[in-house]
């Protein structure tokens, strides 16, 4: 009898145990979806769980909890402390939850022993392949229902309100300190019997606030176990068992049949699932469980638990076996407990069965409303145990995290020199980076400059600008003046370098800057001569010179097109009329302000309106540097305006047509007081009146008015001079502009200019000109001739051609005549390539390009021209360049 009780005490342990350990379902750690724990991913939202409540199992009723809970996760390696169970009276058993076996005649009394607490120095392994049972004295009857069973699906709700785990048994209101079952070592006392108490759920304590000894035996790793699948995994939180089988079970009025501990396997044909027995306790509120936890409580319970290894049904047989063999059992009383132990495997089988089943049908649920961030985790790399999941990021630290990438791809890209990802790379990039358009262009160019036979080589084309940026030239020397090479040909190789960039400041805000090379700060060229001497940068390798050549800020409205728009700008920036190069040279900047409109009448009309202010020269602060007394300012400025449209009369054809009037202020020299320098730095008191910059063919006269006495020999010596415009200028100007695209790609396009300076007076000019006059007339006692400038100037082009050098291959050609009167504009601002810059000039042009691919294209021109008034000068300019851009 004895080893009955001996059998019945070691056997119903293994079966207690395992049925705890599989019927009450551990914390669920986040789980990633790609199969990973420990990835990181970045949720925009903390995930809630919703556990359901399991069902508080009777005292006398040793039905196994099946219901399906999903605590908070907790992290790995940090123990979860169990429940602290209040202490209920105990239920009256239900007879129909215990499976009564025969009885026998008498059963024996039961002796209750004070309870021994478990040594708390008794470590518990996560890892340990059989746990070990606890002994007891007392027979147990056998449960009807396996303690192994494992979660209960959702399909089967619980009654209970209360969301906790089975509650513990406790002797006299004594919570038990440990939740797993547990072999002290050092303490064989048995635990006592005591019936099992209903505990309403209480929230788990932190574990800085659990007690070591009352912390769950599993937090303790086994340290010679090898690790496992479920030692990555945060412990799960095993219910606690009763004390002893006495404490679940009720004495038996029959003899005590053992139970053996089946491990339930999964059947190939689902079973019905075995329905709990409940109490008439309150209903209980259905919950939804987590997936993510419920599919760890599965791995755990299941597959994963690999190291957990429980008798299998051969090994029970064996032993029941064995004890028949012995003596020490009977063979009816084996063949009833082997019935009875096969019963119960069954029954544990189709519980596992249907839990595994509800799993898989919550799983799917939750999957089809998580379809984003499974296909997300199953793009992504495989997990390492470095990763981390992070369920909440702060918006900074997001915004930081993608412009980290957006560069981390950028410099990737650089250093792999392939292209970036595509056309919208743009949106991989900062923002400041889209709002910034640079632009960069070069061009290397040979020029020959050939003059005819019959140039006047007498000295009679002095260059006004040496002598007006220079010191002031002494008419009564026996020297000449500067003078314009009229004979000798010249090769020229000159370099053009210009880059910049345009940043869109937003709220319709642009600005921008350009820098350009240039041999001197002449307004109408950028050009630098390589190895350039005689007081010019450059030779001998010297290093050139980069000016500034815009900089400006402008404002913009527009509608949805660009035909209704408003533009101001303001600094120096591009021409904002439209002209040839006959009165403004195509590299000529504008420095002040302008406003720009143009509003669409009707589709294919689009009027425009151009204005401006420009600051053409400022009086020094100090003028004149050299005396006492200053001089009043002379500055000079030009106000312009122009009106014009953009017509389509027909599919094929468009005309642009503007009518433009600009009005110089104070660009006229002026002669001043009446005085005598005594030394070449005396200056006059209208000097600043000379231009600043000039290149050749406008009328000059002198400015000084210089008065004879002793000092200068009466006029013989010392006349310093300098010289101005002799004319006002006040110009107006028509350009218009005709394409016909009837045989694209081709464009055929005609364009002209005409111009006439209204303030042109040929007889005020006659009296003080020194220049641009006739041959002396030999019946007259003139020693000079009359003055033959011209205030007109036109210009007729025709060009045939793609109308872009868009692509390899593009071309165009074109051909020209212009006449350009003497004081017909301004010779500083107009065109510097045709005879070499300036006015006074007439003769033709043709030229043609073709590009090489669409940042690169060749082209060349030839300029043939002479003189309108004053001695004979002709000069030929051909021109070959090779231009690139960015």
């Amino acid at each position: 009898m004895n080893c009955l009780l001996l059998l019945a005490g070691g056997v119903a342990p293994l079966v207690g145990a395992h049925g705890q350990e599989s019927a009450h379902p551990a914390p669920s750690p986040i789980i990633n979806q790609s199969g990973g724990r420990t990835r990181i991913i970045f949720d925009y939202a903390e995930p809630t769980p919703v556990a359901a409540s399991p069902t508080p199992t009777p005292a006398a009723t040793p039905t196994a909890s099946t219901s399906l809970s999903t605590p908070e996760p907790w992290p790995l390696g940090t123990p979860v402390p169990a429940a602290t169970p209040e202490s209920t009276p105990a239920a009256t058993p239900t007879p129909a939850a215990i499976s009564t076996p025969e009885p026998a005649a008498t059963p024996e009394p039961v002796a209750t022993p004070t309870p021994t607490p478990i040594a708390a120095t008794t470590p518990v392994y996560l890892n340990t392949p059989t746990p070990k049972p606890l002994t007891d004295i007392t027979p147990t009857p056998a449960s009807p229902v396996a303690e192994a069973t494992s979660i209960q699906a959702e399909a089967t709700p619980a009654p209970s309100p209360v969301e906790a785990a089975p509650a513990p048994a406790v002797a006299e209101a004594t919570p038990a300190p440990s939740a797993a079952p547990v072999v002290s070592e050092t303490t064989p006392t048995p635990a006592p019997s005591a019936a099992p108490a209903v505990a309403e759920a209480t929230p788990a304590p932190t574990p800085e606030e659990t007690p070591l000894e009352q912390r769950p035996a599993e937090v303790f790793p086994n340290p010679a176990a090898k690790p496992q699948a479920i030692a990555t995994s945060p412990t799960p939180s095993v219910a606690p068992a009763p004390a002893t089988l006495d404490a679940a079970f009720p004495a038996p009025t029959a003899p005590p049949q053992p139970v053996a501990a089946i491990d339930p396997q999964p059947v190939a044909e689902p079973a019905p699932t075995p329905q709990p027995v409940h109490t008439a306790a309150a209903p209980q509120a259905e919950s939804v469980p987590d997936v993510a936890a419920a599919a760890e409580s599965a791995n755990l319970a299941l597959p994963g638990a690999q190291d957990k290894r429980p008798a299998s049904d051969n090994v029970t047989i064996n032993l029941i076996n064995k004890l028949v063999q012995r003596g020490l059992l009977t063979k009816e009383d084996a063949k009833d407990m082997i019935a009875q132990a096969e019963a119960e495997a069954e029954a544990a089988r189709a519980q596992a069965q249907a839990d595994m089943f509800a799993i898989a049908q919550v799983a799917a649920a939750q999957a089809v409303s998580d379809q984003g961030a499974v296909a997300q985790a199953q793009a992504g790399p495989a997990p390492s145990d470095s990763d981390v999941r992070v369920t909440y990021i702060p918006e900074p630290v997001k915004t930081q995290i993608k412009e980290d990438i957006k560069m981390e791809l950028v410099n990737e890209s650089r250093a792999s020199g392939k292209p970036l990802l595509g056309p919208n790379v743009a949106s991989f990039l900062p923002a400041w980076v889209n709002r910034v358009h640079p632009f960069f262009d070069l061009r290397l160019r040979y020029e020959g400059i050939f003059y005819p036979e019959g140039n006047d080589v007498t000295g009679a084309f002095p260059n006004f600008n040496s002598i007006n940026t220079g010191q002031p030239f002494n008419t009564a020397g026996d020297q000449f003046s500067p003078q314009y090479n009229a004979d000798q040909n010249r090769n020229r190789f000159r370099i053009r370098v210009r880059g910049g960039a345009e940043m869109d400041l937003t709220d319709n805000f642009t600005t921008g800057f350009r820098i350009a090379t240039g041999e001197t700060n002449s307004p109408v060229t950028t050009n630098q001569t390589i190895g350039l001497a005689n007081n010019g940068q450059g030779g001998q390798f010297s290093k050139y010179a980069i000016w500034l050549d815009r900089a400006y800020l402008k404002y913009e409205l527009s509608a949805k097109d660009e035909d209704r728009s408003l533009s101001v700008i303001g600094g120096r920036f591009d021409n904002p009329f439209f002209n040839t190069s006959l009165i403004w040279d195509d590299d000529l900047g504008f420095d002040g302000a302008a406003m720009v409109a143009r509003y669409q009448v009707f589709d294919g009309f689009t009027p425009w309106l151009v204005g401006g202010a420009f600051p053409v020269y400022n009086t020094d602060l100090n003028f004149s540097s050299n005396q006492p007394q200053k001089f009043a300012s002379y500055d000079k400025f030009l106000f312009g305006g122009q009106l014009g449209f953009d017509w389509s009369p027909a599919k094929d054809w468009k005309v642009k047509f503007g009518a433009a009037y600009y009005y110089f202020y104070n660009i006229e020299g002026k002669l001043s007081d009446p005085y005598t320098p005594q030394n070449i730095n005396d200056a006059g008191n209208t000097d600043n009146s000379r231009p600043s910059f000039a290149q050749k063919g406008n009328t000059y006269m002198a400015l000084r008015d210089i008065v004879p006495d002793a000092s200068n020999d009466y006029g013989t010596i010392n006349q310093w001079q300098y010289y101005g415009l002799a004319t006002k200028f006040q110009d107006f100007t028509v350009t218009a502009r005709i394409d016909y695209n009837g045989w694209e790609p081709v464009q055929v396009s005609l364009i002209g200019e005409y111009i006439q300076n209204l303030a042109f007076n040929s007889s005020a000019i006659n009296e003080i000109a020194v220049n641009n006059r006739g041959a002396v007339d030999t019946t007259e006692l003139d020693t000079i001739g009359d003055f033959e400038g011209s205030p007109y100037g036109w210009n007729i082009e025709l060009r045939v051609g793609t109308p872009a050098l868009a692509k390899a291959w593009d071309w165009y050609i074109s051909g020209g005549y212009r006449y350009i009167g003497s004081d017909s504009v301004v010779d500083g601002f107009n065109d510097s390539d045709f005879g070499l810059g300036g006015t006074n000039m007439q003769g033709y042009t043709v030229g043609a390009a073709v590009a090489l691919n669409p940042n690169v294209w060749l082209a060349v021109r030839w300029y043939g021209a002479e003189n309108i008034a004053g001695p004979t000068y002709k000069v030929d300019v051909f021109q070959f360049d090779l231009n690139a851009k960015f």
